[in-house]
């Protein structure tokens, strides 16, 4: 009997996920597609009430974009490494936080076209966020 329960759960989570996949809105869909022709392993997530984000890979790198419901684009962040960020970057992040341990770094561009970077650095048992104007002035949230 519980292997009847722990079967039928299964289901019910597996169809809870290909349905949830399946609640992207078409315009999104179609916005995405247009903007990153190509693109393969697209896996949707929704952000907020009306906010999408894709995750994927296109040209052989791996990138997220967020998307409105109404199919408008609103970002897109890849991944890069530490040596690729803007040296004024690197010095704003070295003078502050130089002894912590690098997580991950990615470039964020915006519809409005603006650029930022994110840092992840680990702090004691935490993941913490930093994000850099391409000037090096670090942002607060």
């Amino acid at each position: 009997m519980k292997k009847f329960y722990f079967i039928s759960a299964a289901l019910m989570a597996a169809q809870t996920l290909i349905f949830a996949q399946t609640k992207t809105p078409a315009s999104v869909i179609d916005a995405f597609k247009n903007k990153f022709p190509n693109a393969t392993v697209v896996k949707w997530d929704k952000e907020n009430a009306h906010e999408y984000e894709a995750s994927f890979t296109w040209n052989g790198s791996k990138f997220s974009s967020n998307f409105s419901d109404m199919g408008e684009w609103l970002e897109t962040e890849s991944a890069i490494t530490f040596d690729q960020l803007p040296e004024k970057v690197k010095q704003t992040f070295n003078k502050g936080h130089k002894e912590e341990k690098i997580k991950a770094v990615a470039k964020i561009e915006n519809s409005k076209g603006q650029t930022k970077y994110e840092v992840e650095v680990k702090k004691m048992e935490k993941t913490i966020e930093l994000f850099y104007n391409t000037d090096g002035t670090e942002l607060k949230d």
